[in-house]
């Protein structure tokens, strides 16, 4: 299959305009782990609690996409589990840390499989009803997979998609058929399997076309992220 990607960053600037909603939408203590991010005031992301205390998102929602400029991360909110504006738990943003080849500047598709940041919250999320993610490695053609996220048009309750594909994929990216609006940016895309939590194996990146077709590109998991949570403490 011919590949062509047109990437379009998903954060969701606070003055976009709203558009209808896509997917099914739902809500539970099940996806408490997910969580809106609102990023200095400018715009939002979603990201996903893999550890108490620690938050797994996209690098590029690190940097105003005004400016290029690095936002510092005590500006940052995360609202674990958000639902009809209301969340299960709000923590600060104590510091980041994001992919060691990333490269903001250079953007586009060749830094898709760099785009990863961990976010240390300033205090663990301990909620009796939200319970980690898991990680896993990269999934298999076939696998059955969803994407969980706040988006534009709306940005107050979490949406799930599912089952979506694989298209396309290479050693650190995967093309889905998961459609995702802006906001997406680091919506955690899950694997779901028969009697098992679903584990969390790519992050959101982008929006493309493929042969006219709208996808999602997702950031797989391997490589340098191990390295990244020793970092972020």
């Amino acid at each position: 299959m011919r590949v062509i990607l047109f990437i379009i960053a998903l954060c969701f600037g606070t003055n976009a305009v709203a558009q209808s909603q896509p997917s099914t939408v739902t809500q539970s203590d099940r996806w408490g782990a997910v969580g809106r991010l609102n990023i200095a005031g400018n715009s939002m992301c979603t990201g996903t609690l893999i550890a108490t205390d620690i938050v797994l998102t996209a690098a590029h929602c690190m940097y105003n996409q005004r400016t290029g400029r690095r936002v510092d991360p005590t500006q940052i909110e995360f609202q674990a589990g958000l639902h009809n504006g209301r969340a299960i738990a709000t923590r600060g943003i104590l510091a980041a840390v994001i992919h060691p080849d990333y490269d903001h500047r250079t953007r586009g598709e060749s830094q898709i499989g760099n785009d990863l940041a961990v976010l240390r919250l300033r205090s663990p999320i301990d909620h009796g009803t939200i319970e980690p993610f898991l990680t896993d490695t990269r999934p298999n053609a076939g696998d059955r997979l969803g994407v969980i996220s706040y988006a534009q048009g709306r940005s107050e309750s979490a949406s799930i998609q599912q089952p979506c594909q694989i298209l396309a994929s290479r050693h650190d990216t995967l093309v889905m058929s998961c459609e995702v609006e802006f906001g997406a940016s680091g919506a955690p895309v899950f694997l779901f399997s028969a009697g098992a939590r679903p584990r969390l194996v790519s992050v959101i990146s982008a929006k493309a076309e493929v042969n006219n077709r709208a996808v999602s590109i997702g950031t797989t998991l391997e490589g340098q992220l191990t390295q990244m949570l020793r970092e972020a403490g």
